[in-house]
């Protein structure tokens, strides 16, 4: 993101008194220009109102304005960057339930349905022990990058914190059926993505995932959190599955390309 800098006082007071002072200077001109014959009160007055007129618009436009945008840049880039992952720039979990709480109410307020998912990296903790948590860390932003190029721009990935991710899918559509099929379908992508080798220093690392899908209904009652938790429930089932899978939370229909179970 675009780096903002607040002008420093001294910029600030630089600007205005060299917009009075060259208002000044074009006051001073003008009458001497005009040779009018004026008294002190009356020259004072006029100085002033002329001053005013001049000097307020270039201060606004040069000094106040460009201060405000740039204070105002300087705070989204605070709040964008609060959203975010330091290590992979992916959604950090307070963006995950602001976006899980806008796909909910799409999802309730115009009948489309979407999905939920949480991801855990199975065989991490070994690439830790075994390569150092720099190697750890470049599998994390290579998963987090080859996640982000299978979904579509209006969804979004994030980390939760350590090696588990969430996938939010929304607008999948107004028939459950065809909804379902499309979470499925982008589960099996997300699967074949992680089990991808990646390379380090010269090394192969590899991981799986272990997938908890939560289906997006229509339900009135749900909320936001009850969405993560269900899918982290069933997440935990393909754990205890024999991971590298995908689990539907509440939902009888098997994968087995996927091996996908039911929690």
């Amino acid at each position: 993101m675009k780096k903002f800098d607040l002008p420093s006082k001294l910029q600030v007071t630089v600007r205005v008194v060299g917009v009075v002072l060259g208002a000044e200077f074009l006051v001073r001109a003008l009458y001497n220009s005009l040779a009018l014959e004026l008294s002190t009160f009356q020259a004072s007055t006029l100085n002033a109102f002329a001053l005013v007129v001049i000097s307020t618009p270039i201060i606004y436009f040069w000094v106040v304005k460009p201060y405000v945008c740039a204070y105002q840049n300087a705070l989204n880039q605070i709040e964008y960057i609060s959203c975010l992952d330091p290590l992979t720039k992916l959604a950090n979990r307070r963006l995950i339930s602001v976006h899980v709480g806008k796909t909910l109410a799409n999802a309730q307020r115009h009948d489309l349905h979407g999905a939920l998912m949480v991801m855990d990296l199975d065989g991490f903790k070994p690439i830790n022990d075994r390569h150092g948590h720099e190697a750890g860390d470049a599998v994390l932003v290579e998963i987090a990058q080859r996640l982000q190029a299978i979904v579509r721009t209006e969804d979004i990935v994030g980390r939760l914190g350590g090696d588990e991710f969430v996938v939010v899918l929304s607008n999948l559509g107004r028939q459950s059926d065809e909804a379902l099929a499309r979470s499925k379908f982008v589960a099996k992508r997300l699967l074949d993505a992680v089990v991808k080798t990646v390379e380090f220093n010269g090394e192969t690392l590899s991981v799986s995932a272990s997938i908890g899908i939560r289906f997006i209904d229509l339900d009135p009652n749900i909320t936001a959190d009850t969405l993560i938790n269900e899918a982290d429930a069933a997440m935990y089932q393909a754990k205890k599955a024999g991971k590298a899978r995908a689990v539907i939370f509440r939902e009888q229909i098997l994968l087995p390309e996927m091996h996908t179970t039911t929690s």
